[in-house]
């Protein structure tokens, strides 16, 4: 059984990730040259995002051929050429399915428009009259999630893009062929895989209306969603390699069920509620403060239940559909360095598996721009019309977008002082926002007080101390709202965990008197730290005792 307890992922965004050819746009060949740096910072896998033949209308998650490489991002040769690489640097590869959807674009959909029955069935098509959708579900980009086709009097359904058509998991013609998929990639030396919104590839037999939401209580979790999933992990043999599921409005119980070994599904889960606190009333385009009780309750909830039923999470605070988590729940300005530390600590010293997303490690920001045109990304200029449509004024609108924006964390990855931070000697695809120098690799790489460092220590902690990588987890719910206070055990060693998660001093009673403790790390400096039965924990502070 592989053991990935102990290992650390890093996320990349190829497209924003380094460009060796200056095109603007990131390269195969750019993952290539920075594996070094990323062997230094204690990485074992690297996650790549789609670079996979097409479109681009959802930056790539919208695939037109899932066994070519877009030659934007370079040829099979360099993709062969990286995973070589890496395993030189004994680091392994992992690649994005995504499988609930493909491209309008796919010969599949071509086909089925055309007229092939054979090909209509690998998606969800449904005969109706133009002005009457099956279903008044809503598209997660808005919008009906169903397109209408005059020439075959059928609707499709797209849970996404217009330009996404879901495919139809009941069809074993497409279950065989996504499988043979994950064999083309296995057979190239890929260690894992990542599953995009794979929860929602069951759909009902029987389509109804949603009186009560958007739908998604009838495709979430579907019928046959862990029948489906036990068959694909079977037949292509992927049970022993990390493989990662992104389960969009999940419940603890199914990712309990995807993530138990006994079930033989998936090594662990992505799940999204602890990313939803500040979104008022549900709706992540109603800004609100973010609420720091149900944050830390429903850290609570997941990392107990998960682990009390042998459940493994996949640890995160961003990744390339999140805003930057400082700009999100921490401080920019005079905590940036702060922040930046005690949100990576967190996340690294929970239950599970840990994954950074790049630039996450220096600290990188949202994009504040200001002008919506400087916005690729399709979801968050189709919410902009409807922000204005809903009475919102430019000004408004355009705030909005800056705070939930998926370009937050999109933007070119920051290396050094020269021109677009390093990233490309061209005109980058999208601009790289101006935030200073001292948010670059190269500004951190030699400081032991920076962001990066304090990461290279984090990923260092997981394998050296097996009680953050395989101890049991409690929360403490007790100490003030903003405080994050929880404890990992094993064996009869207790590493005992707090994060003031303020602006202002706080001061909290502890059950343990950490005089009798080690201090392990702190990030505002280990001989900054008085240990006592009290504490006060300076605005941001991270501090974490072994006894």
């Amino acid at each position: 059984m592989l053991n990935f307890k102990d290992k650390v992922v890093y996320q990349i965004y190829p497209k924003s990730f380094y460009d060796t050819n200056g095109d603007g746009w990131g390269d195969l060949n750019g993952v290539t040259a920075k594996l070094d740096y990323l062997k230094e910072l204690g990485i074992d896998y690297i996650w790549l995002t789609p670079f996979f033949v097409s479109p681009q209308r959802d930056n790539g998650y919208d695939i037109a051929d899932y066994r070519a490489v877009d030659e934007r991002f370079g040829t099979m040769a360099d993709f062969e050429n990286l995973t070589k690489e890496a395993e030189v640097r004994g680091i392994g590869v992992m690649l994005d399915m995504v499988f609930n959807h493909t491209s309008t674009e796919h010969q599949w959909f071509k086909r089925a428009l055309a007229g092939e029955k054979e090909f209509q069935d690998y998606y969800k098509f449904v005969d109706g009259e133009p002005d009457s959708p099956p279903t008044n579900w809503v598209s997660k980009f808005g919008g009906n999630a169903w397109e209408y086709v005059p020439s075959l009097g059928k609707w499709y359904l797209h849970l996404f893009d217009v330009t996404q058509a879901d495919l139809n998991w009941e069809n074993p013609k497409v279950r065989k062929e996504l499988k043979d998929v994950v064999l083309f990639w296995k057979s190239k030396g890929v260690s894992g895989f990542r599953f995009d919104v794979i929860n929602l590839i069951s759909k009902p037999d029987t389509l109804e209306d949603d009186s009560q939401g958007d739908g998604r209580r009838f495709y979430t979790d579907g019928p046959r969603v862990h029948e489906y999933l036990k068959e694909l992990v079977a037949d292509t043999g992927i049970e022993d390699m990390i493989t990662v599921g992104e389960m969009s409005s999940t419940s603890i119980d199914n990712c309990i069920k995807y993530s138990n070994p006994d079930e033989k599904e998936l090594a662990m889960t992505f799940s999204f509620h602890h990313l939803k606190v500040d979104y008022k009333d549900g709706d992540k385009w109603s800004l609100m403060p973010y609420d720091k009780i149900s944050f830390k309750k429903l850290f609570k909830d997941w990392q107990e239940q998960m682990t009390a039923k042998n459940g493994w999470n996949a640890l995160f605070l961003t990744n390339h559909d999140q805003p930057r988590i400082i700009s999100r729940f921490g401080n920019e300005d005079k905590y940036w360095k702060e922040s930046g530390k005690l949100f990576g600590g967190l996340i690294h010293l929970m239950r599970g598996t840990p994954y950074v997303y790049q630039g996450e490690e220096i600290g990188m920001l949202n994009t504040h721009f200001t002008d919506i045109n400087q916005y690729k990304d399709v979801e968050s200029l189709n919410y902009y019309n409807i922000l204005l449509e809903q009475g919102k004024s430019s000004t408004e609108a355009l705030d909005i977008i800056n705070q939930r924006s998926r370009d937050n964390c999109r933007t070119p990855m920051q290396w050094d002082s020269s021109d677009n931070d390093g990233f490309s000697t061209g005109n980058p695809w999208i601009q790289v926002p101006k935030f200073g120098k001292a948010i670059t690799v190269e500004s951190q790489v030699d400081d032991e007080d920076s962001i990066l460092a304090f990461y290279k220590k984090l990923i260092a902690l997981r394998k050296d101390y097996e009680i953050i990588s395989n101890g049991d987890v409690s929360f403490d719910l007790e100490v003030p709202e903003q405080v994050v206070s929880f404890k990992r055990s094993l064996d009869g060693q207790e590493l005992l965990v707090y994060g003031n998660l303020g602006e202002d001093d706080i001061e909290i009673s502890l059950e343990s008197d950490l005089s009798k403790g080690k201090l392990l790390i702190s990030n505002y400096g280990e001989n900054k730290v008085n240990l006592a039965s009290s504490l006060i924990l300076r605005p941001y502070e991270l501090l974490v005792v072994i006894i």
